[in-house]
């Protein structure tokens, strides 16, 4: 199940990220907020994903009705920008001696991100987030290639580049986290059950490079894959090119 961002009203959606219009709650009635909400809202998907996540379900969550919440929300749409602009200040802030040594802070900082709310993956950035959390996470991460001989558009291109490598690690980690909880087998486990019958159809002579290629990919990662090693693997070469591309505009 993929939701977008920017799916709900812009107007309504600005005013809820930044608290132009709070709402404050009538006497005697539940005292609900938007970040009450919001909270509940992140609750719910941390949980179970963003399938589980519903007006009603957060309304129940809170204890009050679906309809108290629409004073404050106006709907899905605007409550999942929320949740992903409030996510965003989590994410660290400390500084970095020089910009590789930043941008492997920047990648980790997301990557935990992403594994503290996997939902995040469920959510397509169709539309920016216009959120304080996001703008501040933005111009964090952006300044340290500030002044490293790049042009802004280089530097945005850059920083795109390295969280597009978080994103897809942090699916290929998911979903070895959801596999093996869905099927009850550990990657080991399965690779021994599967064995005796790969032995039996799998000719190591009339596939010899991929015999000997993933007999020593098993051996290192005692896996087929390794979704950490790929992590680090895939951020030091983009690290390097970045490096390149560094040396070449100081020509």
């Amino acid at each position: 199940m993929i939701e977008h961002t920017g799916s709900g009203d812009p107007a309504r959606t600005l005013a809820l990220l930044w608290r132009t219009q709070e709402r404050v709650s009538r006497k005697g009635k539940p005292d609900l907020s938007v970040d009450r909400i919001v909270r509940a809202g992140i609750a719910l998907a941390d949980a179970d994903g963003l399938r589980a996540l519903s007006m009603r379900r957060v309304a129940e969550s809170l204890g009050v009705g679906t309809m108290s919440l629409y004073t404050y929300v106006p709907g899905k749409g605007e409550l999942i920008d929320v949740m992903v602009d409030t996510v965003q200040a989590a994410t660290g802030r400390e500084p970095a001696e020089g910009w590789r040594a930043h941008l492997a802070y920047v990648a980790r900082e997301n990557l935990a991100l992403y594994r503290r709310h996997p939902w995040l993956l469920q959510v397509a950035p169709s539309r920016t987030v216009l959120g304080p959390q996001v703008a501040a996470k933005y111009d964090f991460e952006l300044r340290g290639l500030d002044g490293i001989g790049l042009s802004d558009v280089e530097m945005d291109s850059v920083l795109e580049l390295v969280l597009g490598h978080v994103q897809n690690s942090a699916r290929g980690l998911t979903a070895a986290a959801v596999t093996e909880k869905e099927t009850g087998l550990t990657d080991q486990q399965w690779w021994d059950a599967a064995a005796p019958v790969l032995m039996t159809v799998f000719d190591p002579a009339r596939y010899p490079v991929a015999a000997r290629v993933g007999g020593a990919v098993g051996q290192a990662h005692q896996s087929a894959f390794s979704p950490e090693h790929s992590f680090e693997f895939g951020l030091e070469r983009i690290l390097d090119g970045v490096d390149r591309l560094i040396e070449s505009r100081a020509r």
